[in-house]
């Protein structure tokens, strides 16, 4: 539970006092009463207001607010405020500002412009993080940290460079070991002295952003740098949690951003927050993977909702009106998949700059007599009707796919085979069958426990960390069911190939051999021809982006490619091994495939969906105790009615009980209460 004292969902927003006088904030405050907001996150960019010099802080401006919040019981997420330094700073301490990808050194402008390298940055943030705690921690209304604020962008700074040097040589103690790892002996690239390495970056090894000549440089890089920014959030973390022990401590996460290793910063966070900003024609599918891979940092431990639109965003190209009765289904979705917390950016829209026409719960018209307001004061009355029923509930998924940073960022820097194959996008697929089969997933990491699992899924699972094909073995062996598809099994964490025979130590586990990869163009596709039924899989379904030419070796072969000269050849393969079963699907096929395959191997392992739906009905289930939640997620614009065969259930939203039939309005949510059996 995030608080003892707010035991409920929590429900506010970024709020920005400081842009607004006396008068406006009681007015804003009166509408939060309103609206039933009980939490505000703020001080997030007012680091230059705290502090005009290296000695002068003024923190009276807080304290005027912190009070006032205090006097309505409004919860407080405090935030450090280091997302963007002053500009005083920059002008002083030029160490502060970034270099790009180009070699430039920035100047002052825009946020996440802080070198995570820089002394002055460090010393700055962790002062103002201290001071912060010393003042605050006994204030009544503190309820949670926020360090910084959407941590991300890379730095190549010559310290930046320098410090990568040393986080090399701590990774791999000797220069051997490091040629070894990148391969230098290629193109002469060969390094006798740490400081003859250099960022990669387009004055180096790189152009476009993403391709490289040297993979295991680039891959390091990206390694170091989330590191670096992590080092900085450690460091203001260590300073609260000094002063502040029993206060939870986050930052807001992006999803599935792809600049930092999120597996490895939750390690170092109290409860995950992220920031959730799908395009209103992102499939719906896609922001409930999110939910699950921020569920999925922390093994399972809810999360917070740190930031949504009320209405509109305004950074996308075209920033449409979220319709009527979306916010509300939007909201619920993330708390079906693991949210604790309701939050948006933002509680009133700021006048100028780039955020002003961003969406907010007060609009600029400055009262309740909106559309947008009335939706979320709505909203607001019905979490305080839930009450504490969800809070601290959990998953008890026994179907998981894994998702990797470090992959991503090897299958990005790969050059080759295709253009076309997106990791990301790949997941999703897999993800995409199982939502529609409504099979509860969890997104975890290739360090998880796999023992409350019956099938793992691992999608171009390109890069083989040590150990991890012997989990998969373990796994396997004991009665689980295995998947992976084609471009799995090449390389270790290095980005070293393995030798021997694709898909490398996943091998013996699969039993077939990837003697060649095809990279199909736009538009061109092969197709996956069954030779045997395999559940309701029969005949031929499309595929493209690479198509694996493989050899079975122990393997059954289950389809075969249907044309071009490989036609014939496996594509789809079942290795039976141990007490379970090893799946490699060496194309990427189409949605009906998928379904019809993990909807087979679900069935085989005794694992059923949620509730049988129509298309655009979302089912997910939060447990807590011998207590079920079940959500359905009406995702249509009309009303659907869902024949009901199980015991009765009872609505927690509206009261209404559920014996024969389940009707459920357009974008509507239900959260039907049952005893696990």
């Amino acid at each position: 539970m995030l608080s003892e004292d707010l035991p409920k969902i929590w429900y506010g927003g970024d709020y920005n006092p400081e842009q607004w006088d006396a008068a406006t904030m009681e007015e804003d405050l009166r509408m939060f009463r309103l609206a039933g907001i009980d939490v505000v996150t703020i001080n997030v960019f007012s680091w230059a207001k705290s502090q005009r010099d290296e000695h002068t802080f003024d923190f009276s401006w807080l304290d005027s607010i912190m009070n006032r919040l205090e006097q309505d019981h409004m919860r407080v997420c405090l935030a450090t405020s280091t997302g963007a330094h002053p500009a005083w700073m920059a002008k002083k301490y030029p160490d502060i500002l970034r270099v790009d990808y180009q070699g430039r050194q920035r100047k002052f402008g825009g946020r996440h412009n802080s070198c995570p390298n820089s002394p002055t940055y460090r010393t700055y943030s962790v002062m103002m993080a201290a001071k912060l705690a010393e003042r605050y921690k006994d204030h009544p209304m503190l309820a949670a940290w926020h360090i910084a604020n959407e941590y991300g962008g890379y730095c190549y700074c010559d310290r930046c460079e320098a410090e990568f040097r040393v986080w090399l040589e701590q990774r791999y103690g000797t220069l051997e070991k490091l040629n070894t790892a990148w391969n230098t002996a290629f193109w002469g690239h060969t390094f006798y002295a740490w400081d003859e390495i250099v960022v990669p970056n387009e004055l180096s090894e790189e152009w476009g952003g993403n391709q490289t000549y040297f993979q295991g440089i680039s891959l390091d890089y990206r390694r170091f740098q989330s590191d670096s920014l992590l080092a900085c959030y450690q460091l203001e973390y260590e300073q609260l949690k000094k002063v502040t022990p029993n206060i939870p401590i986050t930052t807001n996460m992006m999803g599935t951003y792809p600049e930092l290793d999120y597996f490895k910063w939750a390690k170092y966070m109290d409860v995950i927050s992220w920031d959730n900003y799908p395009t209103m024609d992102m499939p719906v599918s896609m922001t409930s993977m999110t939910h699950d891979l921020m569920r999925g940092l922390k093994s399972g431990q809810p999360f917070m909702l740190m930031e949504q639109t009320p209405s509109q965003q305004n950074w996308q190209a075209y920033n449409a009106l979220k319709r009527p009765g979306v916010m509300r289904l939007w909201s619920y979705q993330a708390v079906a998949h693991g949210a604790d917390t309701v939050m948006f950016f933002q509680l009133r829209r700021s006048i100028g700059a780039c955020e002003k026409y961003h969406g907010a719960v007060i609009e600029h018209v400055g009262h309740e007599h909106t559309r947008v307001f009335r939706e979320t004061a709505a909203l607001g009355k019905e979490l305080q009707q839930v009450g504490n029923a969800l809070i601290d509930s959990r998953s008890r998924n026994r179907v998981a796919i894994m998702f990797d940073w470090e992959n991503r960022w090897a299958v990005e820097l790969s050059s080759g085979p295709s253009v076309a194959l997106n990791y990301v996008d790949e997941v999703h697929k897999y993800y995409d069958a199982l939502y529609q089969l409504n099979m509860g997933t969890d997104m975890i990491s290739v360090e998880e426990s796999l023992d409350a699992y019956d099938l793992v899924i691992a999608p171009v699972m390109y890069m083989l960390k040590p150990g991890f094909a012997k989990r998969i073995e373990s796994f396997v062996a004991r009665g689980g069911t295995f998947v992976t598809t084609f471009f799995s099994g090449i390389v270790n964490e290095h980005d070293l190939v393995t030798l021997g025979g694709y898909p490398g130590e996943l091998r013996n586990v699969l039993g077939i051999w990837a003697e060649e990869i095809d990279a199909l163009y736009p538009g061109q596709t092969n197709s996956i021809v069954f030779t045997q039924e395999l559940g309701s899989l029969q005949g031929s379904y499309p595929c493209g982006i690479l198509c694996d030419i493989i050899h079975a070796e122990h393997a059954e072969v289950l389809a075969e490619y249907g044309a071009d000269f490989y036609r014939g050849t496996p594509a789809l393969t079942r290795n039976y091994f141990g007490k379970g079963q090893a799946y490699y699907v060496a194309s990427s096929p189409n949605d009906v495939f998928l379904q019809g395959l993990l909807k087979q191997l679900c069935t085989e392992q005794g694992i059923k969906p949620l509730l049988n739906t129509p298309s655009g009905v979302e089912v997910s289930e939060r447990v807590k105790g011998n207590t079920s939640y079940l959500f359905v997620l009406n995702h249509n614009h009309d009303n659907m009615t869902i024949p009901w065969n199980d015991e009765p259930r009872h609505d927690i939203l509206t009261g209404q009980t559920i014996t024969s039939e389940l009707s459920i309005a357009g974008r509507g949510v239900m959260i039907l209460e049952g005893t696990l059996n």
